[in-house]
């Protein structure tokens, strides 16, 4: 913990600078006449099972308990994490109070849509994309968009924020950013480029790998600082089963909320003490069954890994769709791969931009998720489980690879 403690001082004294050069005031003493002015943004890296996340809570917490009234923006580009979404999501957040951790469901804390908000921590109204699939390898191209289009929200939101530019930002990333070169890695540096313009990072922190340290410092060493930090002791090794057992949770919780049990021994007036919410008054969430035209609701999908393969095109014709390519998805076609399937519901377009463009969907971001439990092809209807009672007439959805049933 001593090197994360160090780490935090650092990118304290950071957004001190920051902010008395945003806002015109003297400097601390002691302070004056050292280092730049620019607020700390942290990309963690790192290989599978080496701690990322945390690093990146602990330092986040660290920061919003320093009683300067910071608030970061942390940021998860890992879509097999979930965050404060489903797993498939890239999301940012700006954090004003601790983080809360107590469930693999809500990895980075609780949203104000899914947990009771008289606990701070909860009132957290992220800003999420669908990327639609666990691996990053499955579509780089749209995965790079993503996090380009995260950051450019993210400068817009910092434009009137001082006090919010000023605290920097951090970055959670995926355990593929940190694997070795070579068996359908070879787009992570891309990536991590992505990332790096994207955020506008000016501190790269590389927990506990030698080859990747020595990587980033060859390729950032001159523009920014590169610092590896030792993997924590307590990391715990998860297998794929595991991971896919908390996906089914956190779909489960994005639905139904989810009970905290009291540990035993704790009264009631403890968890009130505490600041925390007591179980009977944690959220249970009331999903919403609804039945649908197909027509009701536009479905697409993005590239072109459903079409037929190359094989089967006539000879000498060429495939035209590309990797970035929204298809529109009939659901009364068979093998639509619909049923059980999650699907993001898309904001509106801005009503501002007058011009319509075939890849508007891919820069839209998501505000919320449904699951198609049962499809009825002869009736043309499908049902849907939505988190809340709505109606999806005229909204544009996108379907990726996960699927969910109870």
């Amino acid at each position: 913990m001593a090197p994360y403690a160090n780490v935090h001082i650092a990118l304290e004294q950071m957004r001190v600078r920051a902010l008395a050069a945003a806002t015109g005031s003297p400097l601390p003493p002691g302070e004056a006449g050292e280092g730049s002015s620019d607020a700390p943004r942290v990309l963690v890296l790192g290989p599978e099972n080496s701690g990322k996340t945390s690093v990146c809570k602990i330092l986040t917490n660290y920061a919003v308990r320093a009683g300067q009234d910071w608030a970061p923006m942390l940021i998860n580009v890992d879509p097999s994490e979930g965050a404060w979404a489903v797993p498939g999501a890239i999301s940012a957040a700006s954090i004003t109070a601790p983080i809360q951790t107590a469930t693999s469901a809500s990895p980075l804390g609780a949203v104000a849509t899914t947990a009771p908000n008289h606990v701070s921590s909860n009132a957290l109204l992220p800003l999420s994309y669908w990327y639609g699939h666990a691996e990053t390898r499955r579509n780089p191209l749209l995965m790079d968009r993503l996090i380009r289009n995260l950051g450019e929200n993210i400068r817009d939101r910092w434009e009137n924020d001082t006090t919010g530019r000023s605290s920097g930002l951090i970055v959670d990333t995926p355990s593929s950013f940190g694997a070795s070169s070579g068996s359908g890695n070879d787009h992570r540096l891309t990536l991590i480029k992505a990332c790096v313009d994207a955020f506008n990072i000016n501190v790269i922190l590389v927990v506990g790998h030698e080859k990747l340290n020595v990587e980033m410092q060859r390729m950032y060493s001159n523009r920014m600082a590169v610092v590896k930090i030792p993997k924590s002791g307590g990391v715990v090794e998860l297998d794929q089963p595991y991971r896919e057992r908390v996906h089914k949770y956190q779909f489960h919780n994005y639905f139904y909320g989810y009970l905290i049990d009291a540990p035993s021994g704790l009264t009631t007036k403890a968890f009130i003490q505490a600041g925390e919410q007591t179980p009977e008054q944690t959220m249970h969430l009331s999903p919403a069954s609804m039945t649908v035209n197909f027509g009701d609701i536009t479905i697409y999908r993005i590239g072109e890994e459903t079409m037929a393969p190359t094989s089967a095109l006539p000879i000498g014709a060429t495939r035209t769709v590309s990797e970035m390519q929204p298809l529109l998805v009939d659901p009364a076609m068979a093998g639509s791969g619909l049923y059980n399937a999650v699907l993001a519901i898309l904001a509106p377009p801005n009503p501002d931009e007058s011009e319509r463009y075939d890849e508007e969907v891919l820069d839209l971001p998501a505000v919320g998720y449904v699951v198609i439990t049962a499809l009825d092809t002869p009736n043309r209807r499908m049902t849907v489980l939505s988190p809340t009672q709505t109606s999806l007439v005229g909204k544009t959805a996108i379907v990726g690879s996960f699927e969910w049933s109870e």
